[in-house]
């Protein structure tokens, strides 16, 4: 059946990212809206897209999973630059004309130096109750103001309490830039570019992201799982990948 003027029109195409032109799409892969992903090849490169309409939003937790999972699934078995959630360009011909053939040599020369490699993400996060007593085991007096105002009402302590938690808020954030900064020294031993991300959570212990080569990922692990022993029963650490490097590449706006 042959698509009508006004069915093309609400149609156009989503980027997800760019690949070597010898990648080929895994046929059961689906992206936003359930969408079947496809390739579209120029020259040395090509782009991972698929079909959307163009009167629905994007934005739904589904699509951000959708895409981040086609991202990541390439990632595994080749290299891709991502592009940023919600590119459109209009249909086929713009993907060529305006992502492939614009920046095809920008592009070919970035994938080539990705080629092997892929992201990783270390995470941290404190155990609360460890960490207190860690902080208060090692300050006096912050020990001493905590017993001070405990049964107290807190009305009463009002003022003792805000200062309590500002100075174990501040004890966290020193032993956060301490600890980031012992694993941050562990994976560049290991040959990893590295990328400090802003913490999350206020017990965020470490939050990095790095970029290496995935034929070595079982050195990286056995890395972390050395540090995660040190640090048993204090912080609980994750290991997540291999992902696409969006720590690592910064691609063009498009669309």
């Amino acid at each position: 059946m042959t698509e009508t003027t006004e069915q093309k029109s609400a149609t156009a195409v989503y980027v997800y990212g760019v690949v070597p032109a010898d990648v080929e799409a895994e046929s059961e892969a689906r992206g936003v809206g359930d969408a079947e992903v496809k390739i579209i090849k120029h020259g040395d490169i090509g782009a991972l897209v698929s079909p959307v309409r163009t009167d629905e939003s994007l934005g739904t937790p589904e699509d951000l999973t959708a895409h981040a999972a086609i991202l990541d699934g390439t990632a595994t078995v080749a290299p891709v630059l991502p592009i940023r959630f919600g590119a459109v360009l209009t249909d086929e011909d713009a993907v060529v004309d305006e992502l492939l053939a614009e920046h095809h040599d920008e592009f070919a020369e970035a994938l080539e130096t990705l080629e092997g490699k892929a992201q990783y993400v270390l995470r941290g996060r404190y155990e609360e109750r460890a960490i207190l007593n860690e902080i208060l085991s090692e300050n006096e007096q912050l020990a001493q103001l905590r017993e001070a105002i405990r049964g107290k009402s807190e009305d009463a302590t009002r003022n003792e309490r805000i200062a309590l938690g500002e100075q174990i808020n501040n004890a966290i954030a020193a032993k956060r830039d301490a600890d980031t900064r012992r694993a941050a020294e562990l994976l560049d031993r290991l040959g990893l570019l590295i990328s400090v991300r802003e913490p999350t959570h206020e017990e965020d212990a470490l939050y990095i992201a790095c970029l290496g080569e995935t034929a070595k990922q079982g050195d990286l692990e056995e890395a972390v799982d050395e540090l995660a022993k040190d640090w048993e029963g204090r912080v609980n650490l994750r290991l997540l990948g291999p992902l696409a490097p969006y720590d690592f590449v910064v691609t063009k706006e498009s669309g």
